[in-house]
């Protein structure tokens, strides 16, 4: 989100230091920003409130642009529809996935992050949190084991045949690449773990390579997109809720809703 905003202050010739209100309100006239939701736009103004305040205590704005607009405005009264990639961009997403002999480190392992993500429904924390061993995909099924976080319990995630070859081409290759740690991806040799502005850019990357365009195009679509899969191949909603690691079927039920509206 930031980074779109931050594209447009680009082109409008001013900085986080010096933007304005109006230049808040162009957001919603850009291509994008036309379509966004007022969950979206109320997100955004949050996010820029928070900033603003803060470069108001550190010294770096006299005042706070979102202030007047983030007290006027209200979440809606109702969800709003879950984004998530329709079948077709989800093919060809699956496609974008597979491996290249042309792929450098990195290519390969954004590939692998999009396939984990797409291919599991994991959220980005347990992506961020994943581990070189809890990937099997020797074994039948193949598989990806989520321990424990928080309120989800461990679970385990048979991986499609679409993430497999990727998820296999990293492990090989990441061992021809000593990496510290024990973590499934990290951005160094040293093992750092990526961090959520890492996986988004990645994400992001992958979905406009596939020329696909949302108002979300965070690992939270192909989250989205996951659990609409199993709903279209008859998975009931308890099941796949179980497979998000979630106890309440509320996303669930929020995104079966969207099926045969394609």
């Amino acid at each position: 989100m930031f980074d779109r905003f931050q594209r447009l202050l680009h082109d409008c010739g001013v900085t986080v230091t010096s933007f304005g209100a109006n230049h808040i309100d162009s957001l919603w006239q850009t291509k994008g920003g036309s379509a966004y939701s007022p969950a979206t736009q109320m997100r955004y103004l949050k996010l820029l409130d928070r900033l603003c305040r803060h470069l108001v205590y550190i010294g770096m704005r006299d005042s706070n642009p979102a202030k007047d607009l983030v007290h006027s405005a209200r979440w809606p009264n109702e969800d709003p529809t879950p984004i998530y990639l329709p079948p077709e961009a989800d093919g060809r997403l699956q496609a974008w996935v597979q491996p290249s002999l042309n792929d450098d480190l990195a290519q390969l392992r954004a590939r692998a992050i999009v396939a984990l993500f797409l291919g599991t429904g994991i959220t980005a924390a347990e992506g961020r949190g994943a581990i070189q061993a809890n990937l099997q995909t020797a074994a039948s099924p193949p598989h990806l084991r989520v321990p424990r976080r928080g309120a989800r319990d461990a679970r385990t995630v048979s991986l499609p045949q679409f993430a497999v070859p990727i998820l296999e081409t990293w492990s090989a290759r990441r061992a021809t690449h000593p990496i510290a740690g024990n973590l499934l991806f990290s951005l160094t040799s040293l093992g750092r773990p990526i961090t959520d502005m890492g996986l988004g850019r990645i994400v992001r990357s992958a979905l406009v390579a596939i020329e696909f365009e949302a108002d979300d195009m965070s690992p939270r679509i192909l989250r989205n997109t996951f659990c609409r899969r199993q709903l279209l191949a008859g998975l009931d909603r308890i099941e796949v809720s179980e497979l998000l690691g979630l106890v309440s079927t509320r996303t669930a039920d929020r995104i079966a809703a969207t099926v045969g509206t394609d």
